[in-house]
């Protein structure tokens, strides 16, 4: 893979990762109600989501869902039915997305792995975002597998340290001895964002 095609496919998939999205509002959430150390396994979730996406974009399993408009159609409501869920939870409900209060009972570690892996899985824009952009990246001039892996590294090695970041901002947040009401206003920011993901996700089709 040339140096310069692996650089700027580095640099689009940081700025994608990087902008702010139901998985980053997820993980500054359990960083700021769990801590970095357990948030953590939120990440490895949303990490190994990234790169079952990946994994169907680069064996050609993606594009056959893509063309099954049933398939891709489940997909997309499973995800705006689990983003406003969220949203709503964050919204209305006493158990909030970020619960910060001293003595709350901490999420069983499997429990936000399982939320990281799900709230990926249940975004199709992660699968349009490989099958659309990993092409552009590609050298078909030379093999195509060595170049496939070395992308498929690069995007598990960038989600980590980007969405540890955002963990160790909501952490920051629980040290800071915030106020009730301005974690209440956090949750109702949070919980707005994800609702309108959802709200945005039902626009996601399918380009034939």
């Amino acid at each position: 893979m040339e140096l310069h095609l692996f650089l700027m496919f580095a640099a689009t998939t940081t700025v994608i990762i990087s902008s702010p999205g139901p998985s980053a509002i997820l993980v500054v959430s359990q960083g700021a109600s769990s801590g970095l150390g357990r948030a953590i396994f939120g990440i490895l979730g949303i990490a190994v989501g990234g790169m079952i996406y990946f994994t169907l974009s680069a064996t050609g399993v993606a594009s056959l869902i893509l063309a099954s408009s049933l398939v891709f159609s489940a997909i997309k409501w499973i995800g705006v039915a689990y983003l406003l869920y969220l949203g709503c939870k964050a919204l209305f409900s006493r158990s909030a997305l970020i619960d910060i209060k001293p003595g709350a009972p901490q999420k069983k570690r499997s429990a936000l792995f399982l939320q990281g892996l799900f709230i990926m899985l249940s975004n199709p824009k992660a699968m349009l975002f490989f099958t659309a952009i990993m092409p552009q990246f590609i050298d078909v001039s030379k093999p195509i597998v060595p170049q496939i892996l070395i992308m498929g590294a690069t995007t598990y090695a960038l989600q980590i340290p980007i969405y540890c970041a955002y963990a160790y901002m909501g952490e920051r947040l629980t040290r800071g001895g915030i106020k009730a009401s301005l974690v209440n206003g956090l949750n109702k920011v949070a919980g707005c964002a994800l609702i309108f993901a959802g709200l945005k996700m039902v626009g996601v089709t399918i380009s034939r």
